[in-house]
């Protein structure tokens, strides 16, 4: 079965980059350059300049998500997983590690670095599109299984 334009109705011909506002995909945009400019700064001489010997587990999959992010900056919502996926992580450590230790007093300089870095995850939260998010991932039928 071949389809033409007149087959398909004007909402499903229509890009999925409509539904989001032109300014949502440019704050997106501005995340994964955030992304893009923090990994090249903090995680890419990681990746260079290590000893032979390193296990190197870390820096392999941030830089990982760093190459995506570099993807994210053309392709705001395809990408919209790494956004999610750093807001999820964020939000599991400051609930189970980071609140837990600021509580018990645990201040040292090494803490107080990490918990500011991922406390800034919670900038996330207003700049991720939910309504797409709702109906893409969670509203939207799934792949068929076989």
């Amino acid at each position: 079965m071949t389809l033409n334009a007149a087959t398909i109705s004007p909402s499903a011909a229509a890009p999925i980059e409509s539904e989001v506002s032109l300014t949502r995909l440019y704050v997106l945009r501005a995340m994964y350059l955030l992304l893009v400019i923090g990994g090249a700064i903090v995680f890419l001489p990681q990746l260079i300049g290590h000893e032979p010997a390193a296990r190197g587990v870390i820096p392999s999959m941030l830089g990982g998500l760093w190459v995506l992010a570099c993807f994210g900056l053309r392709y705001p919502l395809q990408m919209l997983p790494i956004l999610l996926f750093e807001l999820v992580w964020k939000t599991i450590w400051l609930i189970d590690y980071g609140l837990p230790q600021w509580r018990a007093g645990v201040h040292t300089t090494q803490f107080t670095e990490d918990f500011k870095a991922i406390a800034l995850g919670v900038i996330l939260i207003p700049i991720i599109p939910w309504g797409y998010v709702f109906r893409h991932y969670l509203n939207k039928p799934g792949a068929r299984w076989h």
